[in-house]
């Protein structure tokens, strides 16, 4: 599909939109792009057939790999591509600090200096794609008033294209991404001449050619010598993969950050067992030139390898990124936020303490923290101001990340006073924001003075991103928590009042998934002359049944108070639930006791049956005449049965969540907590109870709610 009209469903477009797009037209209007603006790589994204997402259709100037993670977008990503499809505009990020502050997932994945632009294609009607472009990091931070014109003016002759080739519904071709081949005819063919050949080959430093893939395309003799190789196996083949003490993904990096930011990169390594070389990568857009050479005195030098008795190396790879992203995903409290952030991240970075502060009525709290000996340490980032001249007050003012390579460095910056002295040397803080919201700052603090390199500013700046918005659910989350328990608290009777001849205990227990509120209640009213006991199940569990809950429990209360009959109070309650609109249903279960009597009559709306236990433990299902549910007939009836309440004898009133479950027969399950009551034997009614719900309780995901309603018919009064 080429694109779907503004509005307009995959299977509302017209046929002609359904052509499938090749790559010809979008590899020439891609490099003619590129070429006008100097641009060194880019890609076009089009639209999926039946669903919201972009598909890459081909990529220009680097490895389609650095790419892997966005081959498919949705259009609702926080990434470039997908946002200037959203606002219909260009969206332009001017270097490395920006991307990472408004798109951390890529940054963290890609943390090298470059900029970038995203556009539309499409027409005044029809979404096609996207197109993306990048720039060494030298680019101005500022897109160019002729480059975005240049950039919009191709893109919508491209959407034009895209739009005749889909009305005549003519399918293009394939083309492969467009990379630079390695070239052909050998060492003469590489270098131009013979002459040039042998003139390499008398240098007294290795050299190297990679193409943009990082395939190995010519080597000199210095080179396989310092390499330790000889030139035909390491032909064709990648450095780090062919050249064992060079598989690290920091050198692979090096080649990466090389690419994207075309700026000259180095770094160090030791061949063994105690040889150190020099490497240095010159990129273009068609590969990288290496110079490889011995290096002087490693103390003397500024090095970016590992080191004999380094630790293991702390970059954060793809592969950690996206371990840490799906991490952070399954944080649902703050708490989880936490302790995620401590047990993953925070070994990666190689920090040894962290604190995740809040902001609250102005002022930062303390969400969490780990590492610390001193708790009380801790307490002293509590109630800092907002405004105060403090790094961690200042990083969430000014959505700014500090780093402090040691403590000389954060006290030539920040008075004595204004600093947490908590024993550790070096620190970062980073701003949490998310949608654009500061929501709080992340310390991360290290024993030893730790200087912050570019590369790491930029991940743990990404990371800070990808905290946030893990902060921003959890935040949600938790209050949505509080509020859930506060109106379920409210809504539910704190206690069971004292009813004469009646012995009452009661449970509820929420669902584990969703807001764990639900519409489940139930009562007991104290009436003259005869009490009343009630339990009921709304459909749904959010705020809105739970609501609803509330009203039809106050219902039941007043019709029982002005002595209307069972039946009666079960058709009003059903009228008014009708009459509120609610647009929900409701089962419930009525019951008016006499104990004096010894008898109980009950009426019954879609209820599951109650149970009655007699005093010999006898135990059977009450098989009570009944209505629909509340909410459906304003019209409906609700008969009344009498049953027998002898003293000793349970009445075990539950609503559906207690029995049923997933692939378990309603009929089966009833049985089975009939079973089970017979053998409990005459035992105190609230063991009783946590005995009938300990199997659910302790399931670690529920479904629904339970409401149990215990009544022993105890014969005094």
């Amino acid at each position: 599909m080429v694109g779907v009209p503004d509005g307009q469903t995959s299977e509302q477009a017209p046929s002609a939109a359904r052509a499938p797009v090749g790559r010809p037209m979008l590899s020439l209007a891609l490099t003619a792009m590129m070429e006008a603006v100097h641009a060194h790589s880019g890609g076009v994204y089009l639209r999926a057939p039946d669903e919201p997402v972009l598909e890459m259709a081909v990529m220009a100037g680097l490895p389609r790999a650095f790419a892997a993670p966005w081959e498919r977008v949705g259009l609702s990503a926080p990434i470039p591509v997908a946002e200037a499809v959203r606002r219909r505009q260009l969206i332009w990020v001017g270097g490395e600090e920006d991307m990472a502050r408004r798109y951390p997932r890529i940054a963290v994945v890609l943390p090298y200096p470059f900029a970038l632009a995203a556009m539309p294609v499409a027409t005044a009607t029809t979404v096609y794609g996207a197109v993306f472009v990048t720039w060494p990091g030298s680019h101005p931070p500022e897109l160019s008033d002729q480059e975005r014109n240049h950039l919009n003016t191709a893109c919508d002759r491209l959407a034009l294209r895209l739009e005749r080739a889909a009305g005549q519904d003519r399918p293009l071709g394939s083309e492969p991404d467009l990379l630079a081949a390695p070239p052909a005819g050998g060492v003469t063919g590489t270098l131009g001449t013979v002459e040039a050949a042998r003139m390499v080959a008398r240098l007294p430093y290795g050299l190297c050619s990679l193409d943009l893939n990082g395939r190995i395309s010519f080597a000199n003799a210095a080179a396989a010598e310092l390499l330790g190789a000889p030139v035909d196996s390491l032909l064709g083949t990648h450095l780090w993969a062919s050249v064992t003490w060079l598989n690290d993904p920091v050198y692979e990096d090096r080649y990466r950050a090389a690419l994207i930011s075309q700026h000259v990169t180095s770094f160090v390594a030791l061949r063994p067992p105690g040889t150190w070389l020099s490497f240095r990568l010159y990129p273009s857009t068609t590969g990288l030139s290496v110079r490889i050479s011995k290096a002087r005195a490693v103390s003397d030098m500024s090095r970016s390898g590992p080191q004999p008795g380094d630790a293991a190396p702390r970059l954060v790879t793809i592969s950690q990124v996206l371990t840490l992203a799906g991490a952070l995903t399954e944080a649902v409290g703050v708490q989880d936020v936490v302790q995620l952030v401590a047990d993953e991240i925070a070994p990666a970075v190689g920090c040894q303490a962290l604190v995740l502060l809040g902001s609250r009525a102005g002022r930062l709290h303390v969400l969490g923290h780990r590492g610390y000996p001193d708790p009380h340490v801790v307490e002293r980032f509590d109630g800092i101001p907002l405004a105060a001249p403090t790094p961690g007050a200042h990083a969430l003012r000014s959505g700014v990340p500090a780093f402090f390579d040691s403590r000389e460095e954060l006290e030539r910056l920040y008075p004595v006073r204004h600093c947490t002295p908590d024993g550790f040397a070096a620190w970062a803080y980073l701003p949490l924001i998310a949608s654009g919201r500061p929501v709080g700052t992340c310390v991360l603090a290290y024993a030893e003075p730790h200087p912050f390199h570019t590369d790491e500013r930029a991940v743990l700046t990404s990371l800070g991103g990808l905290i946030a918005q893990a902060l921003e659910r959890a935040l949600l989350y938790d209050a949505k928590q509080q509020l859930a328990h506060g109106l379920q608290e409210a809504l539910l009777p704190h206690s069971l009042p004292s009813l004469p001849g009646i012995v009452a205990a009661a449970r509820y227990l929420p669902a584990t998934r969703g807001m764990e509120i639900g519409g489940d209640f139930y009562d007991l009213v104290p009436s003259q002359p005869l009490a009343a006991a009630v339990i009921g199940d709304v459909q749904g569990h959010n705020v809105t049944a739970a609501g609803l809950m509330g009203q039809i429990r106050t219902a039941v209360r007043a019709y029982t108070t002005v002595g209307q009959a069972p039946g009666e109070v079960m058709g009003s309650t059903n009228r008014l639930l009708i009459d509120l609109g609610a647009d929900l249903f409701a089962s419930c279960l009525y019951l008016r006791l006499d104990p004096g009597q010894g008898r109980a009559v009950m009426a019954r709306a879609g209820h599951p049956p109650p149970l009655l236990r007699r005093k010999d433990g006898r135990v059977r299902v009450l098989d009570l005449a009944g209505g629909p549910l509340l909410g459906i007939d304003a019209s409906a009836k609700y008969p009344t049965t009498e049953v027998d309440l002898a003293p000793g004898c349970v009445l075990v009133l539950y609503t559906d969540g207690l029995i049923e479950s997933p692939g378990v027969d309603i009929e089966d399950a009833l049985a089975d907590l009939g079973e089970h009551l017979a053998q409990t034997g005459d035992r105190p009614l609230d063991e009783l109870a946590d005995d009938l719900v300990r199997h659910y309780a302790a399931a670690e995901e529920r479904i629904d709610d339970v409401a149990l309603l215990l009544l022993r018919a105890s014969g005094d009064g």
